[in-house]
């Protein structure tokens, strides 16, 4: 992750339209980049948005 400014779990689900617990799931779950300080996670924007457009395009669905 760069130098970029960190979203909270809330604030990546408002920036994405997508919904809290399947972003928090899939990050526990190791499919979403994140840095975990304790139980709270924060979110490089630019590096989840790469990770999903891997995932679409490798044709991995949102629900896995």
């Amino acid at each position: 992750m760069n130098d970029a400014k960190l979203l909270t779990l809330h604030c990546l689900a408002e920036r994405t339209g997508l919904p809290v617990a399947w972003l928090k799931r899939e990050a526990d779950a190791g499919r979403l980049p994140c840095i975990r300080a304790g139980r709270m996670r924060m979110f490089d924007l630019a590096a989840v948005l790469k990770a999903l457009a891997e995932r679409q395009e490798s044709g991995v669905s949102r629900d896995s």
